[in-house]
């Protein structure tokens, strides 16, 4: 199917925005919808199945209508994978129950951008435990660390704690040099650029200076009992079962706590079983707790990682099969 469409009246300034730099916002929605786009000057000619034919030119439209300034490649992304917010007609979200509509962070952009971030915060919101479960770059991390800081401007905790397992493929803490603060920072780096962007350097600085943030690698949590405190288990996928019943069970009260990780990237010793993965299915029932589980849908990162994600999740499904049948083999043999 062929749609023609002419945006009247003119404006070059728009067209321009909406084409994006040597048109690279037009080879986007080419590859992202399966169409071919062809214009001049206002003219557009849009080629492929009916249907993402016509997605593609409401897609156009709508960018049009955004076009005054410069279209950042992110807000594109979203708007292909189907966010209403981005729409000029489109009503604003609304926030879930018990979740404020924005939260407090020095970023006034943020915002979930996809129903299952929408349903994590409603759910940080409305439980004492979180976990967020899934692949990288669905937000799971920086959303519970905005929670955080938005739990903490409105009072509602006197501290942020947060921690993560120290375990990297082939390294140990004791092998790094330099003193324990310089060995710690690396597996916490991505918290840190998450509390900088939200709260700012300056901020961040006073909350450690007044003991009102803080960040420690998990084993640092035993024998502790946090009241009052936002706490953030990141990359919990690298826990053991035994690690994670240690850190749920330091929760006190008027705390909270979310839990993140993704199972496909175990660092753990071959044979070691995840915490998280344990957690899931021990916790699952329990009042008070809640889980959120991301795919490949919720990725707000380059949307070459989505395809990523979901070529791995392909092969490993397709493994599968083959190494379960050596095992059967060998138990009809017996």
């Amino acid at each position: 199917m062929i749609l023609r469409h002419t945006f009247s009246p003119p404006n070059n300034v728009r067209t321009s925005h909406l084409c994006g730099p040597l048109d690279t916002h037009l080879r986007s929605i080419e590859q992202g919808l399966g169409v071919s786009i062809a214009h001049r000057h206002e003219q557009f000619k849009i080629d492929g199945p009916k249907a993402k034919a016509n997605e593609a030119l409401e897609l156009l439209q709508a960018l049009y209508e955004i076009a005054d300034r410069p279209i950042p490649e992110e807000t594109l992304q979203l708007m292909l994978a189907g966010e209403p917010e981005y729409y000029a007609d489109a009503p604003e979200r609304e926030a879930g129950p018990g979740v404020p509509v924005s939260l407090q962070t020095r970023r006034s952009d943020l915002r979930a951008r996809t129903s299952v971030q929408a349903a994590y915060l409603d759910h940080i919101a409305r439980h004492d435990i979180t976990f967020g479960i899934g692949p990288a770059g669905t937000g799971k991390t920086y959303l519970a660390v905005a929670s955080a800081v938005d739990a903490l401007e409105r009072s509602a905790v006197q501290r942020i704690v947060l921690t993560r397992p120290a375990v990297e493929a082939g390294e140990r803490l004791g092998f790094l040099p330099g003193d324990l603060s310089q060995k710690v920072d690396p597996y916490l780096r991505p918290l840190y650029d998450a509390l900088y962007e939200l709260m700012g350097a300056d901020r961040v600085q006073r909350a450690f200076e007044r003991n009102t943030l803080e960040v420690a690698p998990l084993a640092f949590m035993r024998g502790r009992t946090l009241n009052g405190a936002f706490v953030i288990l990141d990359e919990a996928q690298n826990t053991t079962p035994e690690q994670m019943k240690m850190f749920l069970t330091r929760i006190g009260f008027g705390s909270k706590a979310v839990v993140t990780g993704d199972v496909s990237q175990i660092d753990l010793p071959r044979g070691s079983p995840s915490g998280l993965i344990d957690a899931e299915r021990i916790l699952k029932r329990v009042k008070g707790i809640a889980v959120t589980r991301f795919s490949s849908a919720d990725v707000v990162r380059h949307p070459l990682v989505a395809r990523i994600v979901d070529a791995y999740d392909a092969a490993d499904r397709a493994a599968e099969p083959v190494l379960a049948a050596p095992a059967a083999s060998r138990r009809r043999a017996a």
